[in-house]
């Protein structure tokens, strides 16, 4: 089976990178290196910040950089692209426009996979940057699909959490925020919550109890399989390694 390499457009931020790297390795059922996927990382820990560019003005735009990364992976042979950052995908189409290359976008793939778990109320909890609540990054894709979008209301304390990730990487402070978030999310209704956030894929577990959530980053790492494999059974062995993870 021929494996189609997939670019992964990293640094945002470094450890985020590298748990992607970490899930799509443990996704397949390897018996030799070659049956693993094949990824072209470029692990650019000098994008600009996306928070910064979002929430204050006057900050430098990253988009510029994320397309000059695209058409360096599609240089190195890439056939499609993935980026673990949720709140990057604001810049899908100045990635898109630099380069031919497919962009396997999370924010579509969590909004679909969230429209199959959703309650009744079709409630859905976010947890992410304040960047992706500004923005509205996922609230389009889930009005679409018959779902409705709840923030937490305390967005300075998880801006504080991710930048705490950022630099101090996973710490009790910010499962702690996570946990209070999840926790403020459910009493509001949401049953079912993403993690919107790759810092947040690092504390993950950290929802509240009778939430359920999943992590956007998962079902990028199950896109990326199918990808490359180009197989029809993956989707079904992926799903099962989605599970076990979420157990």
């Amino acid at each position: 089976m021929r494996l189609k390499p997939v670019g992964v457009l990293g640094g945002m931020g470094p450890q985020a990178t590298v748990l992607l790297m970490q899930k799509v390795i443990a996704a397949v059922p390897a018996k030799d290196d070659g049956d693993h996927i094949p990824l072209l990382v470029d692990q650019n820990t000098q994008v600009p910040s996306r928070l910064r560019h979002l929430l204050e003005a006057g900050s430098e735009n990253p988009g510029p950089v994320l397309a000059g990364m695209a058409l360096r992976l599609q240089s190195a042979g890439a056939e499609a692209l993935a980026m673990p950052c949720n709140t990057a995908h604001y810049y899908a189409a100045e990635i898109g426009n630099a380069c031919d290359l497919p962009l396997l976008d999370m924010v579509v793939l969590s909004v679909e996979y969230a429209a199959s778990l959703a309650p009744d109320n079709g409630c859905v909890g976010i947890l992410a940057s304040p960047a992706v609540r500004k923005v509205g990054l996922f609230d389009q894709a889930m009005k679409a699909a018959g779902l409705r979008a709840l923030y937490s209301d305390d967005q300075t304390a998880l801006v504080a959490a991710i930048r705490a990730i950022k630099s101090l990487g996973p710490n009790e402070a910010a499962r702690a925020t996570l946990r209070s978030a999840s926790a403020e999310l459910l009493g509001r209704g949401a049953l079912v919550q993403m993690i919107a956030c790759t810092e947040f894929s690092l504390v993950a577990d950290e929802v509240a109890p009778g939430v359920s959530a999943f992590d956007t980053l998962d079902r990028l790492v199950l896109a990326i399989v199918e990808f490359s494999r180009g197989d029809p059974d993956s989707r079904q062995q992926n799903t099962q390694y989605h599970r076990q993870t979420l157990a």
